[in-house]
């Protein structure tokens, strides 16, 4: 009998990368689990991990809890806010059970929540028909980018650099072809429309045919948002290309200056322009300030779609059966906060200013003090929930990366971790221009003095050894 081995197994599959859960993520686990079993006797140089790596705010769901067990309410009845129990009541009578299957496109009265927060948003109607509850946004945009790779190796994505790798990653499992384009780190990570157009010229010189264009708005990992003049051309562009706009906006409401630097949906752009260009736009519970990522709950709404590519789409979603119904319950709530007059207004109010207050904050000190560093720098990120800074490595830290076989920044990071229990991203995982290097923090970590202090002092030693 032949045993099963990874030679065996769909190239395409062992092309996958992601940076974001790779080497250092689980090098970190391997640390933390060892932090855990030896006590005092771990023989590290630090005493705890901080998951610098990934983006996950958290909040506990009271809703979530009364789908679960719906006789909490009336065990506890001084527990849960009336207007908390009226919600998980309505939804309980709209799905049946926590535990049964839905529509395979999401439960339909909870889609028409999520319909009506998106033309309260934009000022436009939304078709619930038109709208796709997804097992956090992940699924949708690998669901989008498989069924518009045509011609295996030869269609192709246009991607900003730096990305989110779950780009590169669906690319690399459905064999297409990523084409990248560069943002530029000079003006604030900025898009550049002429960048753009170079990429598309390049894959047709290529032989790929450029089926769509992926916008992060707000950026990941730069958090850059787009100004309206910039989005419009690229509707422009996509027009003009007959392009497919996936426009992943997840991080909508993580806003640091909103007041000069405001989240504009594509699909106000879209519509303001009177432009016939597919659009497919993503959101999730998995950021904002609930933060509930492993309910996996997300959405995406298709605008300028025809109806039988809707219902290819339902073909393939219904495979799945349906997402999960605690995601789908995370999803309701995002669109439906409480409002003001209701019982748990005041507090989550107060929550939810509290917590943009606190990001905002940590991600002003954290930026002025890695611009402090020699060999540092950071652009002030204006959204998302990320810090993206440059730095530059000495010739003999290069030197000795390429001899242990990793990228240079792979290679500070791992030095990091070893060093302080931090766990960031490279940026060779996100994508960078040749001959320079990033690594991706979080700026979600409590006691930001500590954290940082650990970060430039590892530096200011790394810099040194190597010099």
């Amino acid at each position: 009998m032949r045993p099963l081995t990874v030679d065996s197994l769909n190239p395409a599959v062992r092309n996958v990368q992601y940076a974001v859960r790779g080497e250092l993520a689980i090098k970190a686990e391997e640390y933390r689990v060892r932090l855990q079993e030896h006590g005092a006797d771990h023989g590290l140089p630090f005493d705890r991990i901080i998951s610098s790596n990934i983006g996950k705010p958290s909040a506990e769901g009271q809703v979530a809890a009364l789908m679960e067990w719906p006789d909490l309410a009336n065990l506890a009845p001084q527990v849960f806010p009336k207007d908390v129990i009226a919600r998980a009541k309505e939804l309980y009578n709209e799905t049946g059970s926590i535990g049964a299957y839905s529509h395979s496109q999401g439960v339909p009265f909870i889609r028409k929540n999520v319909a009506k927060f998106i033309s309260d948003r934009d000022g436009y109607p939304s078709n619930p028909n038109y709208i796709f509850l997804t097992t956090g946004a992940s699924a949708g945009v690998s669901l989008l980018i498989s069924m518009l790779i045509s011609k295996p190796n030869k269609s192709g994505i246009l991607i900003p650099i730096p990305q989110y790798p779950l780009y590169t990653a669906t690319l690399a499992q459905y064999s297409g072809a990523a084409i990248p384009y560069h943002l530029d780190e000079s003006a604030e990570w900025s898009t550049s429309i002429a960048e753009i157009k170079a990429a598309i010229d390049k894959a047709i010189q290529d032989d790929v045919e450029p089926r769509a264009l992926v916008i992060i708005n707000p950026g990941n990992p730069t958090g850059a948002l787009l100004n309206k003049e910039t989005q419009a051309a690229v509707v422009k562009l996509c027009e003009e290309h007959s392009l497919v706009l996936l426009a992943d906006e997840v991080y909508q409401s993580n806003l640091h200056r909103p007041a000069t630097h405001p989240f504009t949906s594509f699909k106000k752009v879209v519509r303001d322009l009177n432009s016939p260009i597919p659009l497919i736009s993503f959101h999730s519970i998995s950021k904002g300030v609930s933060g509930e990522c492993g309910r996996r709950g997300g959405y995406f709404e298709c605008t300028n779609l025809s109806d039988d590519v809707i219902a290819t789409m339902y073909k393939m979603v219904s495979v799945s059966l349906c997402p999960p119904l605690q995601g789908q319950v995370g999803v309701d709530c995002l669109v439906r906060p409480p409002k003001q007059g209701e019982e748990s207004y005041p507090l989550w109010k107060e929550e939810t200013d509290r917590t943009h207050k606190a990001l905002a904050e940590r991600t002003q000190t954290m930026t002025a003090r890695l611009n402090k560093l020699p060999g540092v720098s950071c652009v002030d990120s204006p959204g998302a929930l990320y810090l993206y800074p440059r730095i530059e490595l000495p010739e003999k830290a290069i030197t000795a990366a390429k001899a242990a076989g990793k990228e240079p920044d792979a290679f500070y990071a791992l030095a990091l971790l070893d060093a302080t229990g931090i766990c960031v991203v490279p940026g060779s995982g996100f994508g960078q221009k040749e001959g320079e290097y990033h690594y991706r923090l979080t700026c979600l970590c409590p006691g930001v003095d500590e954290y940082v202090g650990k970060l430039e002092k590892f530096h200011l030693e790394f810099t040194r050894k190597y010099s």
